[in-house]
């Protein structure tokens, strides 16, 4: 996977990013360059998982629903630590309490308040990812009664990105020298390299939600996807 930029004798300026302290100097205009770019790609398995539950409750008023949102919230996060799940690895995202209305009268007028809704939002950190679905059966279980998201990650990104950029200057010299071969000249220095390196996204997962609440089902299926992490890379080289 490898771009090739033709062979020039202008000049090759680099503009630097926003707020680099230090910014790059120009190529010298009167040296000939050549210019290759490169990718790298590698594929890897997530080693790390966030699962997203909540608990929804519904009362006439605000306090009572925030009651009986914590104790169903309590046992839920009784579960997970009872599972296995440190604490360290709970996290509270989101806590909401909204008030609900009947609807509008169809003959007109304001509609009425009928009570308030609370909602706690949980995410949960999982290393051991052949507990993801167990997890989900058991929070549900305990009175978890939304699942915002089953997302998975690699938790080694920093090596994932670098084997990438190695790949890709690999590729990109072994096209500089690919083009200084067929123009019949001699590669110099390196004269200036630029990357952009795209970071792995947290791919979400598919489930059934009736699965994990038929009493005879087995444990809820979670398949993590293989991660694509890239790297690109520009390098410029003079030319003797």
């Amino acid at each position: 996977m490898v771009v090739l930029a033709g062979f020039t004798a202008a000049a090759q300026t680099q503009v630097p990013p926003s707020g680099s302290p230090q910014p790059r100097p120009p190529v010298d205009p009167q040296v000939r360059t050549l210019r290759v770019e490169g990718t790298g790609e590698v594929k890897a398995q997530p080693d790390e998982a966030f699962i997203d539950v909540a608990v929804e409750t519904s009362a006439p008023n605000a306090k009572a629903a925030g009651e009986e949102n914590a104790k169903r919230m309590e046992k839920v996060l009784a579960a997970l630590t009872g599972a296995g799940i440190a604490k360290r690895d709970l996290q509270t995202r989101n806590y909401n309490v909204y008030p609900e209305y009947t609807p509008s009268p169809p003959q007109g007028g304001e509609p009425k308040l009928k009570g308030y809704r609370v909602s706690n939002l949980v995410s949960v950190h999982v290393t051991d990812l052949s507990k993801v679905g167990g997890l989900l059966d058991k929070a549900l279980a305990a009175g978890a009664n939304r699942v915002d998201s089953v997302r998975f990650g690699l938790s080694r990104q920093d090596a994932v990105q670098g084997e990438a950029l190695r790949q890709a200057v690999s590729r990109a010299r072994k096209s500089a020298d690919v083009l200084a071969a067929s123009l019949n000249v001699k590669l110099g220095a390196v004269l200036d390299a630029s990357t952009v390196t795209e970071a792995p996204r947290l791919y979400p997962a598919t489930f059934a939600m009736d699965m994990a609440e038929s009493r005879a089902a087995p444990t809820t299926p979670i398949q993590p996807e293989e991660q694509t992490v890239q790297a690109k890379v520009t390098l410029i080289f003079a030319i003797q």
